[in-house]
C-alpha cells in the first residue's frame, strides 16, 4: 500500500533507511531536518528508489517552525499515513558535569519535539494512521557517561505509550521500537535492519498491539 510517510529529525541513518524501504513501495516521503545538504542527497535517494520526497529544514525544538513545517508538508501531500520521529540529543556528559539547563535542552529536542509533531500533523493522520519513534535501550539501561541520552529515551518511549492512548479510540497506533544494541555500518544493528524492524512495528497487527516493541537483532 502506498503511504504518504513524514520523517522528523531525518538523517542518513535509521530515518535515511526508512524513508528508502518506504521509498521502494512507491511512497510519498516528507523530511524534515536541520541540515539542507543532508535532506537533498536523501530525496536524490529517495526518488532513485522509486518514491517521492520533499524537505524542509527546521529546527526541532522550534515549536511554532516545526508546526509550520509539518503543516506546510501535510498539505502538500492531502493526508499522512505514517509519522517517524527519529531525533535525539548526545551530549557526553555525566550526571556532576551534566547541567539542568544542558538536561532541558536535550529532553526538548529528544522528547518536547514529539509533542510539536503529532499536535501539527493530527489533522491529517486518519483512521490506520501510525506515529511511530526510535527508541533506544538507553531507556532502561542508561549510560552514565551521557545521561541525558537516557533520560530522553526513557521519556519518548514513556510519550509513546501516552500518544497512543489518546488516539486509538480514533483508529491511530503510536509505536516506539526499542533497538537494543549499538547501531553499526554493517551487521544486525546496521541502519536498514533497524528500519525493516521499525516497518515491522508499523504494520503489527491492531488487535495485538504493542506501543513498545523491542528490536534484539
Amino acid at each position: 500500500m502506498t503511504r504518504n510517510v513524514l520523517i522528523a529529525g531525518a538523517g542518513p541513518g535509521v530515518s535515511g533507511s526508512l524513508a528508502r524501504l518506504y521509498a521502494a513501495d512507491g511512497a510519498q516521503v516528507g523530511l524534515l531536518g536541520a541540515d539542507d545538504g543532508v535532506l537533498q542527497t536523501l530525496i536524490g535517494e529517495i526518488e532513485s528508489a522509486g518514491g517521492r520526497a520533499q524537505g524542509l529544514v527546521v529546527d526541532l525544538t522550534d515549536d511554532v517552525a516545526t508546526r509550520a513545517a509539518v503543516t506546510r508538508l501535510a498539505e502538500r501531500f492531502g493526508h499522512l499515513d505514517v509519522v517517524h520521529f527519529n531525533p535525539s540529543a548526545y551530549r557526553e556528559k555525566n550526571p556532576l558535569s551534566l547541567t539542568p539547563d544542558e538536561l532541558l535542552e536535550d529532553v526538548r529536542l529528544g522528547v518536547g519535539a514529539l509533542l510539536s509533531l503529532v499536535q501539527a500533523a493530527r489533522p491529517f493522520l486518519g483512521s490506520g494512521g501510525r506515529v511511530t519513534a526510535t527508541g533506544s535501550m538507553a531507556a532502561d539501561q542508561p549510560w552514565n557517561g551521557a545521561a541525558s541520552l537516557g533520560v530522553q529515551k526513557a521519556g519518548l518511549q514513556n510519550l509513546v505509550h501516552s500518544i497512543d492512548a489518546t488516539l486509538k479510540d480514533d483508529g491511530i497506533r503510536a509505536v516506539s521500537v526499542t533497538v537494543r544494541g549499538m547501531l553499526a555500518k554493517e551487521g544486525p544493528f546496521a541502519p536498514d535492519n533497524v528500519a525493516q524492524a521499525l516497518r515491522a512495528a508499523i504494520d503489527q497487527d491492531e488487535s495485538d498491539w504493542r506501543t513498545e516493541v523491542p528490536y534484539e537483532g
